[in-house]
C-alpha cells in the first residue's frame, strides 16, 4: 500500500484523539501530576530467603508495576530496619507502612493474633482462605489489629507444614516431655503443657540454636525452606505431620493511616496484589517441596511420623488450649466459634472431593 496516504491517516487519527482528551481540560490548563508514595515494608524474613523473603518481594514489585510507579515499595529484610518480632509495632507505630509476617509472632501485643495465622488440627489452606473470603474471617481479623491502627490481608500462604526437625527420636508422649522447642504460636503452649520447654526463635537464629544444642528441636516450614536454611546438617530426623500448622497464613500489614491517605485505585492494586501474592505462594510452595523432599531424602534424611500416642494427646491438649485462647475475649470466642462453624460446613464436601482423592490416587 502507498504509504504516505496511511501515515497521513494515523497522524490525523492520533491528532483526533489528542484533540478528544484535551476537551476535558480548560484552555490552557493540563491534567494535574498524580500524587506518588513511597513506602517502606518491614519484614520477619531473612534476606532473599526462599519462600517467604521472595514472596514479599514479588509482593512489592507487583505493586509497583501495577501502579506503574505511583505507589512503590521498598522491602527491608528482617533486623535491617527492626527486629523480626518487632515488625508488628513498626507499622503500628507508622515507622513503616507496612509489614509482612505471620500473625502468632505478635501474640504478645495481641494473644488474638494467633488465630490468623494457624491453629493446631485446625482448618486446611483451602479451608483458611475461604473462612477468611467466604466465611466473615477478614472481617474479624480487622477487628482484632484494629486497636493498634493496622489493616491485615492475607498475601501468602505456606500450605501444610511439616511436624520439625529433632535430634532425638519420638517414640512416646515422654520422649516430648524431654525436649527444648522452638514452636511459636499455639503449637509451642500444646507442647509446654505437656512438658516440652518452648521458645519462639526468629527464622534466622534456628539453625545456630540447633547446631549449638540450645534447643533439641524445631519446627520451620517445609522442605523448601528447611533445605535452603540447612537443618537437615544439624538434625538428624524429620517428623510429620504438621499439626501444629496444618497451614500458615503470611500477612501483609498496613498502617491504617498510611492506607487511608491513598486514592481508592491504589488500594484496589494492594488489595489484589495481595491476592495475587497469596495464590503464588500456594503454588510456589506446592511445587518446591516436593523437589526439596526429594533432595533431602537423597541426602539421607530420616522421615518419621509422630506416634498415634503422642498425636492424640497433642490433640486432646490442642482443643484445650484453643478454647482456653477463646474464652480469654468475647472476641476471641467470636472468632473460634465462626472457625469451628465453617469447618463443621465444609468438611463433609471434603470427605468425599479431596480426602477421597488422596486415598485413592
Amino acid at each position: 500500500m502507498n504509504r504516505r496516504p496511511f501515515l497521513g491517516l494515523a497522524a490525523a487519527l492520533l491528532a483526533a484523539l489528542v484533540a478528544g482528551c484535551n476537551d476535558d481540560q480548560p484552555t490552557g490548563q493540563t491534567a494535574e501530576p498524580q500524587e506518588t508514595f513511597r513506602w517502606k515494608m518491614v519484614t520477619a524474613w531473612p534476606k532473599n530467603h526462599p519462600g517467604l523473603g521472595i514472596a514479599a518481594e514479588r509482593f512489592a514489585e507487583r505493586v509497583n508495576a501495577m501502579s506503574n510507579g505511583q505507589l512503590t515499595i521498598r522491602t527491608y529484610a528482617a533486623g535491617e530496619l527492626v527486629p523480626a518480632m518487632e515488625v508488628f509495632d513498626a507499622v503500628s507505630r507508622n515507622t513503616a507502612e507496612m509489614g509482612h509476617g505471620a500473625s502468632y509472632y505478635w501474640k504478645g501485643k495481641t494473644p488474638t493474633a494467633q488465630f490468623f495465622t494457624s491453629v493446631p488440627f485446625g482448618l486446611s489452606t483451602l479451608e483458611m482462605n475461604a473462612w477468611l473470603s467466604q466465611g466473615g474471617g477478614q472481617q474479624l481479623w480487622e477487628e482484632a489489629y484494629a486497636p493498634f491502627g493496622v489493616k491485615p490481608l492475607a498475601a501468602g500462604n505456606s500450605t501444610m507444614q511439616m511436624g520439625g526437625w529433632f535430634n532425638r527420636e519420638v517414640n512416646s508422649l515422654e520422649d516430648l516431655r524431654r525436649l527444648k522447642i522452638r514452636t511459636p504460636g499455639l503449637g509451642g503452649e500444646v507442647l509446654s503443657r505437656l512438658g516440652a520447654t518452648t521458645v519462639t526463635l526468629p527464622g534466622g537464629e534456628v539453625f545456630t540454636a540447633l547446631q549449638t544444642g540450645a534447643i533439641d528441636a524445631t519446627d520451620w516450614v517445609s522442605p523448601y525452606d528447611d533445605l535452603a536454611f540447612g537443618l537437615h546438617k544439624v538434625a538428624r530426623y524429620y517428623y510429620y505431620p504438621g499439626w501444629q500448622q496444618p497451614q500458615a497464613v503470611i500477612e501483609v500489614l498496613i498502617n491504617e493511616t498510611a492506607w487511608d491517605s491513598l486514592p481508592p485505585h491504589l488500594q484496589a492494586i494492594v488489595s489484589e496484589a495481595a491476592r495475587a501474592a497469596n495464590l503464588a505462594m500456594m503454588d510456589d510452595y506446592v511445587w518446591n517441596n516436593a523437589l526439596a523432599l526429594e533432595e533431602l531424602q537423597r541426602q539421607g534424611v530420616e522421615l518419621r511420623r509422630f506416634p498415634d500416642e503422642v498425636l492424640d494427646a497433642l490433640r486432646e491438649e490442642s482443643e484445650k488450649v484453643v478454647a482456653e485462647l477463646a474464652a480469654q475475649s468475647e472476641l476471641n470466642g467470636r472468632i473460634w466459634a465462626s472457625m469451628k462453624a465453617f469447618q463443621a460446613q465444609v468438611t463433609p464436601m471434603h470427605a468425599l472431593s479431596e480426602k477421597e482423592l488422596y486415598n485413592w490416587r
